[in-house]
């Protein structure tokens, strides 16, 4: 990828600059573009590809919540993984993670599914793949952005410390298996889709343990109401 198509903070840029000169992402670049000289519609919009990561710089990471692929739906991705953009119908996933906050700290249940104020106080949203085809689940998968992701992740748990790593579903889980769980705290739960949550993920108290490890390492907690 050139630079010009990164769009990338400078201090993710500095430490994945590694990453985007590899072959596996130079293949992946030229997929991308072959697919859309191709007419198809990818998700989301190429500025906000690493919007997760724009968002929540590098030494501002305190929770990790890992996704898997961008929404596939119209106008439904923007980078963030479960987020939608505001006037944008909030999906199953995301309304189970908002019955859950609302067990487990006592919020208000939103009235929306964007979840920058969440990224802005330091949770990576971060999904495994960054780019999808419309109307396509999963098309964009093995295509060279899980071993980015990877990267990612190693890099949150080689640099930073006291970390919570949120994740929800067999897959998120054999992605984390690298987390140094004595330097980070790792939470575990079946994922938050209709089919699952109900095997574990309602009742899991994610957010208050992450707000109690936080508080205890020094960190200021996460506000999880979304206004």
């Amino acid at each position: 990828m050139t630079a010009r198509e990164i769009k990338l903070s400078d201090p993710w840029l500095h430490a994945l600059q590694s990453e985007f000169a590899a072959p596996y992402m130079q293949d992946l670049s030229a997929f991308l573009r072959a697919e859309k000289q191709a007419g198809k519609q990818i998700y989301p919009t190429g500025e906000v590809i690493f919007a997760a990561l724009n968002a929540t710089p590098l030494e501002s990471v305190r929770v990790v919540i890992l996704g898997q692929d961008p929404y596939h739906g119209p106008n439904q991705a923007h980078g963030l993984s479960f987020s939608v953009p505001p006037g944008i119908r909030v999906p199953p996933s995301l309304q189970n993670i908002y019955k859950e906050l609302v067990s487990d700290v006592g919020i208000t249940m939103p009235s929306h599914g964007n979840l920058m104020a969440w990224a802005e106080q330091g949770v990576l949203l971060l999904n495994a793949v960054l780019t999808v085809q419309a109307a396509n689940a999963g098309s964009h998968q093995g295509r060279g952005w899980e071993r980015f992701t990877d990267r990612v992740i190693q890099v949150i748990n080689q640099r930073q410390q006291n970390v919570v790593f949120m994740l929800w579903g067999a897959y998120a889980q054999k992605k984390g298996q690298v987390i140094d769980r004595d330097r980070h705290l790792v939470l575990q739960a079946p994922h938050p889709s209709p089919l699952s949550a109900h095997r574990g993920f309602m009742g899991c108290r994610h957010f208050s343990q992450a707000n109690t490890y936080l508080k205890q390492h020094g960190k200021v907690e996460i506000d999880w109401q979304i206004r």
